[in-house]
């Protein structure tokens, strides 16, 4: 079973070094709070029909401790407020991650409840439609299949397709270490030297 701490441990920015561009949530979806903490978990999936939210309220029931919700939902109307998030929180949801907006930020600022979202709307949708959870979704240009690892900060949404998730940990743990282990010096002759070489090919 894979350790959410292990991946929360590391910035989204070393699993570039794992996953390709496709594997990385526009960035117009951002916490909608300075400096949220890191999150990290498998995703719990669900998709909104135009102009409803009936879904992601039923989702925050259903989801398990620990799951990020990814939502697919129509931008015109919040798909969330401060109630759902206070909700989320108090079930061990690790947070919200919305190709979409909300309302009620500030309670969900006060809160400290982590919500990466389009922006912010004070028109809610209408509860009526319904829609299998925890299906396959397009958030943010990515494809996002129910048990992905997600992992998101202020760098940025990383969605690690569950089958890789073991070798893109290590791959991106091996980054962080090498960073970790290099002065800044050490760093700018390495770069330098690649730089140099890479020019050089070139003229």
């Amino acid at each position: 079973m894979l350790d959410m701490n292990l991946f929360k441990q590391i910035s989204p920015c070393e699993y570039a070094d794992a996953l390709p561009r496709e594997q990385f949530i526009d960035y117009q979806i951002s916490s909608l709070w300075p400096q949220p903490p890191r999150i990290a978990g498998p995703a719990f999936t669900v998709f909104c029909e135009d102009g409803d939210h009936l879904m992601m309220h039923a989702a925050i029931y259903e989801a398990s401790p620990g799951d990020i919700i990814v939502v697919k939902s129509d931008p015109q109307f919040a798909c969330a407020g401060g109630n759902v998030c206070a909700i989320a929180k108090k079930r061990g949801i690790a947070g919200f991650v919305i190709d979409g907006v909300v309302r009620d930020l500030a309670e969900t600022r006060d809160i400290q409840f982590p919500v990466f979202a389009r922006g912010v709307i004070p028109y809610p949708a209408a509860k009526k439609a319904y829609s299998p959870l925890n299906q396959t979704i397009q958030c943010g240009g990515v494809t996002v299949n129910p048990g992905d690892i997600v992992i998101a900060d202020e760098e940025g949404i990383a969605v690690v397709p569950r089958e890789q998730a073991q070798s893109a940990y290590e791959i991106a743990r091996a980054r962080t270490d090498k960073d970790e282990q290099m002065t800044l010096e050490q760093w700018q002759d390495e770069h330098k030297r690649k730089i140099d070489s890479i020019i050089a090919k070139q003229t």
